[in-house]
């Protein structure tokens, strides 16, 4: 019979505690931080996609770069032969 009791009174507790919780989640200062934190990893989203289209911008550069390259030296040993 005790053990019965046990499991009704963590569960009590359980559900007293989720609704504290869900409230001290909803409050305005809550919600202040999570708007500060999402506009956070939007901006590091942001700065992230910068990154990458110059990454990409100077790998194909040098991608360029390189073809024009080989081109030149394959015309050179043709021209050698």
């Amino acid at each position: 019979m005790f053990a019965n009791k046990e499991k009704w009174s963590l569960f009590l507790a359980g559900v007293l505690f989720g609704t504290a919780g869900i409230r001290a989640l909803s409050t305005k200062e809550a919600k202040n931080v999570y708007v500060k934190g999402t506009a956070a990893v939007l901006r590091g989203k942001d700065y992230c996609l910068d990154v990458a289209a110059k990454v990409q911008d100077n790998a194909s550069d040098i991608v360029a770069q390189a073809k024009l390259l080989n081109e030149e030296r394959n015309n050179e040993t043709k021209e050698e032969a």
